[in-house]
């Protein structure tokens, strides 16, 4: 079985986020999904969440094609996805990481063999969450 693991936020999830889990399922059989810990997101997005890291797992676990959601590393994310040894790392076309920085920290752990591979956005222009969050309406 090939797995393939994804990380983010998946503040309000949309058809990018969708879109997302399609095209990295494309290169396995098995998708894990990483979702940041409400301390992570906000240390990276310099604000905090939407929703809360339960809600945002609850959410992307009820999505069909995700077989497995686990919360975020807080620190060591190397040695996490070490626990879960995917074939595959897919990152998302936004995502702050180079695929050489993540490649030389999987070396550092021993997954000499993973992938890492960069997807492609979804209708760019309408599916960031940030564009989604600004055109949605205020209901508080």
């Amino acid at each position: 079985m090939k797995k393939v693991m994804v990380f983010g936020a998946f503040d309000g999830l949309h058809p990018g986020h969708l879109d997302f889990f399609k095209q990295a399922k494309k290169f396995g059989d098995y998708l894990i999904v990483s979702v940041g810990t409400d301390q992570n997101v906000e240390r990276i997005k310099e604000k905090a969440p939407l929703f809360n890291q339960q809600e945002r797992l609850d959410l992307v676990s009820a999505v069909g094609i995700v077989d497995k959601v686990i919360l975020g590393a807080e620190e060591d994310f190397y040695a996490e996805i070490k626990r879960y040894s995917p074939d595959v790392i897919c990152l998302g076309y936004d995502q702050w990481a180079s695929e050489g920085e993540v490649r030389r920290g999987l070396d550092k752990v021993g997954l000499i063999k993973t992938k890492v591979i960069r997807l492609k956005p979804h209708k760019f222009e309408r599916a960031k969450s940030t564009i989604v969050k600004k055109n949605s309406v205020d209901f508080q």
